[in-house]
């Protein structure tokens, strides 16, 4: 394209102080250097993380910022030593990476990449530490390595998945992130087998998510727990079967849950980070052979205790990350399942606006309306 190796100077949503409304600034894009990618953003969605580091409360504020981690977009131009990708290739940037070199990239087992795992901090990029927007001459910090609320950005290579360019970019931009991560712990991690039993807590986006992976799963009962009632109808979409609501009741929820399932769920998946729910969901799985999987993150100082017997008792209990996908190798075929019509994203775009309302997208957060705003950059 004739823009390569050069300065693009576009719009950007810049976050200057914590809570307060994003501005739509005329930024500088630095040309793509060693294993970098630049992108032309065509659709970006709203996730909590970017609202929760918006508000910086509880982390290390980092500004101004351009946020933004769930996109979708076509390559611009490569820096170099980049092979795998060109101009005009579309693909979903990512807020973790693979390297497709380090121990974790060559195990089977993780998606844990020690170059370009989820770094919250981190506001340049890994090659020089240096950013690649800037107004005026004065830097503005990245985001999670992704930064898509801006019309163009660079990103390392290693956190690019290069997908199906007939797949339409603004649905499938949600599969960078949440949808990914909820759906993935289901399939991937808690994998409950055709006619088992399924609890999810928490109906959120990552929520509904993963009851999405147990619905393909073949499950047979998926109950939801929620203290927000007002969840359980939208949920019935995402093919949750039951509700609880652990207020209705005075006993703890993992009692009520074994006493409707005979002894309880066949799998868990707990999507709130509440430490509570997360005793919850562990100990409503049936003894012998109940898997508790965790997906929501505590707080840094969380700690939870449950009974040694739980485990002796052949529950298990496991973590993941983005749903163990690899973004490089795995998030194509995520992108095939919706192809497919295997998997079904567009219930979970709840509203759209375009990019001069982005702060719009934030409201509807805020106020818990919706699951995902998708945000059209060309509007």
């Amino acid at each position: 394209m004739s823009t390569a190796a050069q300065v693009i100077r576009c719009k950007a949503a810049v976050a200057w102080e914590s809570g307060k409304p994003l501005s739509i600034e005329e930024v500088e894009v630095a040309p793509p250097q060693k294993n970098e990618v630049r992108i032309k953003i065509l659709f970006t969605s709203l996730c909590h993380t970017d609202v929760y580091f918006w508000d910086a409360k509880g982390q290390n504020p980092l500004f101004p910022r351009i946020l933004g981690h769930e996109a979708g977009g076509i390559v611009e131009s490569v820096g170099e030593g980049v092979t795998d990708l060109e101009p005009g290739d579309h693909v979903l940037p990512i807020f973790t990476g693979e390297c497709k070199e380090c121990a974790h990239c060559l195990s089977e087992e993780s998606n844990m990449c020690n170059l370009l795992r989820i770094n919250t901090d981190r506001g340049e990029m890994i090659h020089d530490g240096k950013s690649r927007f800037s107004i005026n001459g004065k830097p503005i910090y990245h985001f999670l390595g992704t930064s898509t609320f801006s019309e163009y950005t660079v990103v390392h290579v290693g956190q690019v998945a290069k997908i199906n360019p007939d797949a339409p970019l603004d649905k499938v931009c949600v599969l960078s992130c949440g949808m990914s991560t909820g759906f993935g712990a289901t399939v991937n991690v808690a994998k409950p087998k055709k006619g088992q039993s399924v609890a999810i807590f928490g109906l959120g986006a990552v929520g509904l998510a993963a009851a999405e992976g147990a619905r393909v799963s073949g499950a047979s009962r998926i109950i939801g727990v929620d203290l927000n009632p007002s969840r359980f109808e939208q949920a019935k979409k995402f093919g949750v079967t039951e509700f609880v609501n652990p207020k209705d009741h005075n006993k703890p929820v993992q009692e009520v849950i074994a006493e409707m399932t005979g002894g309880g769920v066949d799998r868990s998946v707990e999507c709130t980070g509440s430490i509570q729910a997360m005793i919850s969901a562990f100990e409503c799985v049936h003894d012998g052979w109940g898997v508790a999987v965790l997906v929501g993150v505590p707080n840094k100082d969380d700690a939870f205790k449950t009974h040694p017997v739980n485990l002796l008792n052949e529950r298990t209990l496991k973590g993941t990350f983005f749903g163990n996908y690899k973004p490089r190798t795995d998030i194509p075929a995520v992108v095939e399942k919706y192809m497919n019509k295997e998997l079904e994203l567009d219930k979970f775009i709840t509203h759209s606006v375009p990019f001069s309302e982005i702060n719009k997208a934030f409201e509807l957060m805020l106020a818990g309306e919706g699951l995902r705003c998708v945000i059209r950059m060309d509007a």
